[in-house]
């Protein structure tokens, strides 16, 4: 009997310790949001090169080499350090073996640039022989000043929020407390970005030697933030 009273006891307690436990405060809950949209500020370009034959003759063969030192000699030329061009395909290592089983093998190599003003991009791939280039296409691309974009961003998504909630409080007369809960929704958005023009290289004997350079036009990276917040109603 004693260990069923003292139960009861525990029972009733823990009830009672539950019920003053509810948040009886007055609440309103508000969201806030903020947004910016930046240029992409560093590129990240995929290049691959492709020996040819001119005229169609394999004694004349434009070798891998050649174009690859016409690549580096034009980004050094544009400004850009050597660490920023480097081979993005390890099995182009391997065409010299290909080469010994076929000798019309021809060999290619890919590459990946990183630049920070497409202007210069032009201006490089102007420099390579265009029979020479396979294909050019954009890796990824990212903006230097992310990070202290997203913390301004988070900061006035919060301010917008306490601001709503002040004016809603304040038309029942009424003023607003302090915050009680705070949750952040990440809305980055990373558009890929798009060509008005590829440059796909055809081996033919029409195309002309001198191309123009590749027109790219970008989407803005589009940073949304949004903050789900609690204030208490004093």
């Amino acid at each position: 009997m004693k260990k069923l009273l003292a139960l009861a006891f525990v029972a009733l307690f823990s009830i009672s310790a539950m019920a003053q436990q509810v948040d009886l405060r007055k609440k309103i809950s508000v969201s806030g949001s903020a947004e910016a949209e930046v240029t992409p500020d560093i590129i990240y370009l995929s290049i691959s090169l492709k020996e040819y034959f001119k005229d169609n003759n394999s004694k004349k063969r434009v070798d891998i080499t050649e174009l690859e030192n016409q690549l580096y000699n034009a980004v050094l030329k544009a400004g850009i350090t050597k660490e920023n061009l480097m081979v993005n395909n390890i099995s182009s290592y391997n065409y010299a073996t290909e080469k010994k089983k076929n000798p019309d093998f021809l060999a290619s190599k890919q590459y990946r640039l990183k630049v920070t003003d497409l202007n210069k991009w032009n201006e490089i791939i102007s420099a390579v022989d265009a029979k020479g280039i396979a294909y050019t296409n954009i890796e990824s691309y990212d903006y230097s000043k992310i990070e202290g974009l997203k913390k301004e961003l988070k900061i006035k998504a919060l301010q917008a929020a306490r601001a709503k909630a002040i004016y809603m409080v304040g038309a029942l007369d009424e003023k607003l407390g302090g915050v009680i809960d705070i949750q952040e929704v990440n809305n980055e958005a990373y558009p890929q970005p798009m060509y008005r023009a590829n440059v796909m290289m055809m081996k033919s004997e029409s195309m002309a030697g001198d191309m123009a350079p590749p027109e790219l036009d970008f989407k803005k990276i589009k940073l949304n933030y949004v903050v789900n917040t609690v204030f208490e109603i004093k």
